[in-house]
C-alpha cells in the first residue's frame, strides 16, 4: 500500500460521536422536573413564599432533592453528578436573573421617554416634569462623551505606562507602585470628587475638565491592574528571542509586547471607561449640570447622562421619573456600545 492509498484511507475515516439516547436522556430530564414543580407549588402555597422568586428558590432545592434520589436508584456517583450538574445550573441561573431584571426593568419604565427628539434636544426649555414629548438628553450624551473622553487621555496612557513599569521595566519601585494601584482599586468615587473639588473646582469653578479629572483618578487603576495581567500573559519567549536578536528593552516593549498584547490593552481601557461611565457621586462635586446644550469644557458646569439620571429622580415627579429611566437606558446601552467596540477593535487587532 502506497503513502496515495494510506491518506485516501485516513482522510474516509471520521470519528463518531459516542451514541447518545437522547429519549432515555429527556425522560431522566423530565421525570425530576415535573416531581419539583409539583413540590414547589405546594411549597409556595402553604408557606410564606411567593412570587417568581420564591418559586425559583422552592424549585431548586426541590430539585436537588429529587435528582439526589432518583440518582441513587442507578448509584450514588450518579446521584452526585446529578445534584453537581443541578448546582451549577442554578448558580447560572441565580447570576443571570438579577441582570436580566436590571435590563428589563430598566428598559421597560425608560422606552415611553424614548423617542427621536430625545437624542437631539436638549432640556433648555423644557421642565423635568414637562410632557415626554419635549426635551431630551443631547447635552448629557454629549457631556458624557466629552468628559469619558478626556478622563480617557489621561487614565489610559498613564494606566498602560503603569503597567509596563511593573511587568516589563521591573524597577525598583515596582512594588510599591503596585501596592498604590492596588489602593487606589478602593478608593471611594466621593473621595476623588472631593480631591478634585479642594485643588480644581474650589480654585477656578465646575467644569467637564473638573469632572474629567476626577474620572480618571477612578479610571486608572481599572487600566492599570488590568493591562497588568494582560502583559503577563504574554510569553517570556517572545522576550527572549527579541533580546537574543540584539533588540534593546525599549524595542522589545514597543515592537513586541504591546503589539501582542494589543486586543487585551484595548479591552482593559473598554473595562476602565465602562468602571466610570455610570459615576454620579464626583460629577455633583465637579462636573455639576446644565440643561443646556454646550461644548465648553471649562469655565461652566457640564451635563452628564449620570447627572441627568439624578436631577430627573431628585425632581420625583412621574414624568421625571420617565425621563430618568429612559437615561438609564441610555446609559446602560452606550456602556454594551463600548464593550462590543472592544470586541470588534480586538478580533481586528488579533489579524
Amino acid at each position: 500500500m502506497n503513502n496515495s492509498e494510506t491518506v485516501s484511507i485516513l482522510q474516509e475515516v471520521k470519528p463518531e460521536r459516542p451514541w447518545i439516547n437522547r429519549r432515555q436522556s429527556l425522560r431522566e430530564v423530565a421525570r425530576p422536573v415535573v416531581i419539583a414543580t409539583a413540590i414547589a407549588t405546594a411549597i409556595v402555597l402553604l408557606t410564606g413564599l411567593a412570587g417568581p422568586l420564591g418559586f425559583y428558590v422552592a424549585f431548586v432545592l426541590s430539585f436537588i432533592v429529587v435528582s439526589f434520589v432518583d440518582g441513587m436508584r442507578h448509584d450514588k456517583v450518579k446521584a452526585i453528578d446529578k445534584v453537581m450538574t443541578t448546582l451549577i445550573t442554578a448558580g447560572f441561573a441565580s447570576a443571570f436573573i438579577p441582570w436580566a431584571s436590571i435590563l428589563f426593568t430598566v428598559f421597560k419604565r425608560g422606552a415611553s421617554a424614548i423617542y427621536f427628539g430625545f437624542f437631539t434636544n436638549d432640556m433648555s426649555i423644557t421642565a423635568a416634569d414637562d410632557d415626554l414629548g419635549m426635551g431630551g438628553l443631547s447635552h448629557a450624551l454629549v457631556g458624557s462623551l466629552l468628559i469619558l473622553l478626556m478622563a480617557s487621555l489621561v487614565a489610559i496612557p498613564f494606566g498602560i505606562i503603569t503597567a509596563v513599569y511593573i511587568t516589563e521595566i521591573k524597577g525598583r519601585f515596582s512594588g510599591v507602585v503596585r501596592v498604590v494601584v492596588q489602593s487606589m482599586s478602593g478608593v471611594p468615587s466621593v473621595v476623588a470628587g472631593l480631591f478634585i473639588y479642594a485643588i480644581v473646582v474650589s480654585r477656578f469653578s465646575f467644569s467637564g475638565l473638573a469632572g474629567a479629572l476626577a474620572l480618571a483618578i477612578l479610571m486608572l487603576p481599572t487600566v492599570a491592574r488590568t493591562s497588568e495581567e494582560v502583559l503577563k500573559l504574554v510569553p517570556e519567549d517572545l522576550r527572549s528571542s527579541a533580546y537574543a536578536l540584539g533588540a534593546s528593552q525599549t524595542a522589545t516593549t514597543f515592537r513586541i509586547v504591546l503589539p501582542t498584547a494589543r486586543s487585551g490593552l484595548i479591552t482593559a481601557s473598554m473595562l476602565g471607561l465602562a468602571r466610570v461611565a455610570g459615576e454620579t457621586a464626583p460629577l455633583i462635586l465637579t462636573a455639576y449640570y446644565t440643561a443646556i446644550y454646550s461644548l465648553k469644557v471649562t469655565g461652566q458646569p457640564l451635563a452628564s447622562l449620570p447627572m441627568y439620571i439624578f436631577q430627573n429622580f431628585s425632581t420625583g415627579t412621574d414624568t421625571a421619573l420617565t425621563r430618568a429611566w429612559g437615561g438609564a437606558a441610555v446609559l446602560l446601552s452606550f456602556i454594551f456600545i463600548l464593550f462590543i467596540f472592544a470586541r470588534i477593535a480586538g478580533r481586528g487587532s488579533r489579524k
